[in-house]
């Protein structure tokens, strides 16, 4: 199992050989969410981070005020020239707004055979912002799950494609079962949305067996990109070679201190420190 970066010679120069990930997802303006929390996340994860870009949208803590996808054409281009030269050793996909993406990013992941591919439904912004199509959601589940090793759906979204209520943690892995079932991937059903007590337990199934990943709630509105964040850790840990539960494990831990960091930045539901473990003389302010 490589953890490690390695340093290899080339040309007579010492040089180290980082492990990589590619996020494929939308950019968020107010970079709390989307491609810029990811490559903050794996970049703090210890992975080069790369990007190729599905949406651009206008947005801040308080909401999403305008989407603009990219065409299908550039978005392949933009696959084509990562997995060309730098390969990716693991893929994070997020948002997804049309059928068209969805099948050029299908097309290119089978194409070079893409390797632990994580999965975050993202359908629902933080502040309710719509950001699938209805048909878009049935392709989602029908081009891109099968290629998953892992996908990463709130109770929200959980619902949505299980076709089930969730109110119970009995709930939770019956839909998580369903979804893994009828998908063939497995399944991190996030408890972060529960009501019932302060736990926000995960709950990661392979349509058979399941495990727990406790939490504890904290105390913090400014919850913005979680679901962005923990996806692209556990894509950053499966591609430093870490099974997919130690990956989750380590994952979880990872956001839990970045919410529990309590930064509180814009007037809405705002953004976490992705930064909190840089060293002290990097946060020092003049």
């Amino acid at each position: 199992m490589r953890r490690r970066n390695q340093i290899t010679e080339r040309n007579g120069r010492m040089r180290t050989q980082m492990h990589t990930a590619l996020t494929v997802a939308g950019s968020d303006s107010s970079g709390g969410a989307g491609i810029q929390a990811d490559i903050k996340t794996m970049t703090m994860n210890g992975v080069y981070a790369m990007s190729a870009i599905t949406a651009l949208t206008a947005q801040n803590t308080t909401g999403v005020f305008g989407v603009q996808e990219v065409s299908p054409d550039f978005l392949g281009q933009q696959l084509d020239a990562v997995f060309s030269d730098i390969r990716p050793e693991a893929v994070k996909i997020g948002m997804m707004p049309s059928t068209e993406l969805i099948r050029v990013t299908r097309d290119r992941l089978m194409k070079y055979g893409a390797s632990h591919v994580v999965l975050d439904p993202v359908m629902i912004s933080t502040s309710g912002t719509k950001l699938l199509r209805d048909d878009a959601a049935e392709a989602l589940k029908r081009e891109l799950f099968p290629l998953a090793e892992l996908v990463t759906p709130n109770i929200p979204e959980a619902e949505a494609l299980s076709g089930m209520s969730i109110r119970t943690e009995e709930d939770m892995i019956r839909a998580a079962k369903e979804i893994s079932r009828t998908c063939g991937c497995a399944v991190l059903c996030k408890g972060g949305h529960r009501k019932d007590g302060d736990s926000t337990a995960d709950l990661l199934t392979d349509g058979v067996d399941f495990c727990r990943f406790e939490g504890k709630r904290i105390d913090n509105p400014n919850t913005h990109g979680t679901g962005c964040t923990l996806s692209s850790a556990i894509a950053a840990n499966l591609a430093k070679g870490f099974t997919l539960q130690e990956s989750v494990k380590r994952a979880k831990e990872y956001i839990t201190e970045a919410i529990g960091a309590m930064l509180d930045l814009g007037k809405g539901s705002g953004p976490m420190n992705h930064a909190f473990a840089l060293p002290e003389r990097w946060k020092e302010a003049k």
